[in-house]
């Protein structure tokens, strides 16, 4: 019993140690975050992980148009904004997938959005916001963040298990491990939203064209309250659009400059 509890003992202290002893600032947010992979390491891990995940929504769409304009829209966010300084080698791919309505980023800059969901924009500014959420997770480093997370609670739950603390064999310790992944999830959407509305008014597109597409995705997953929005990773679509419209008006409390895209 003593030699159980001492080594789970130690692959807390282990975890506990790994984790906070690898930090690194953010060169775009600011933050300093808990992150053990390198920017090298996502980016490889990125482009590993691309052809499996297009192989899953069907592989890259056959309009070579529809693909340009992914490309050129996320070009421009990229260009024009603070994203330039994160240095990732940004790609945007849209996917041939016509039904399924996503959008994600893996590690390290690959941007994907499937041809459901560009069907559903009406706006240049609308993909933008789209694409500009998207890099959001990117170079907030999301991706690092939650595996650092994901092993330290691992970590601990394996701990929790091995010294008996968890009775259950990991059923409590597992619950509470993805609990903590889902307030996780929340936050990264929100902060992916928050540096999505910064890129496009850097890059000239109207803000208010990602509170369209929180309206787009409201309607695609069936209305505001299909599953209670502390169950889901994603926070609700419409409670993303009144916190969008909030960060605008605090940005330009005088209203919108003029000029910008739609």
């Amino acid at each position: 019993m003593w030699i159980r509890l001492a080594i789970g003992a130690v692959i807390a202290l282990f975890s506990v140690f790994q984790y906070f002893t690898s930090s690194s600032v953010n060169p775009v947010t600011g933050e300093k975050q808990r992150i053990r992979m390198t920017p090298q390491q996502e980016v490889a891990m990125g482009q590993q992980q691309g052809p499996l995940m297009a192989k899953e929504f069907g592989g890259l769409h056959a309009d070579p148009q529809a693909r340009q304009l992914v490309q050129a829209v996320g070009a421009r966010l990229v260009n024009n904004s603070i994203a330039k300084k994160s240095g990732y080698p940004f790609s945007f791919n849209l996917l041939a997938d016509a039904r399924t309505v996503n959008a994600f980023a893996l590690p390290g800059g690959p941007i994907f959005i499937t041809a459901a969901l560009l069907s559903r924009l009406k706006t240049e500014g609308q993909l933008a916001g789209v694409l500009g959420h998207e890099i959001g997770h990117v170079v907030g480093r999301h991706s690092a963040e939650q595996m650092s997370k994901s092993s330290l609670i691992s970590g601990m739950a394996n701990a929790a298990i091995l010294t008996g603390i968890d009775p259950t064999g990991g059923a409590v310790a597992s619950g509470v491990a993805q609990m903590k992944q889902l307030s996780y999830g929340r936050a990264d959407e929100t902060e992916s939203d928050e540096i999505g509305v910064e890129l496009m008014v850097q890059a000239g597109y109207d803000p208010r064209a990602l509170i369209e597409v929180m309206k787009v995705l409201a309607a695609a997953s069936g209305g505001a309250g299909r599953q209670p929005e502390f169950m889901s990773s994603h926070p609700n679509p419409l409670g993303r659009a009144e916190h969008i419209a909030t960060v605008i008006k605090k940005k330009f409390p005088n209203g919108i400059p003029p000029g910008l895209k739609p």
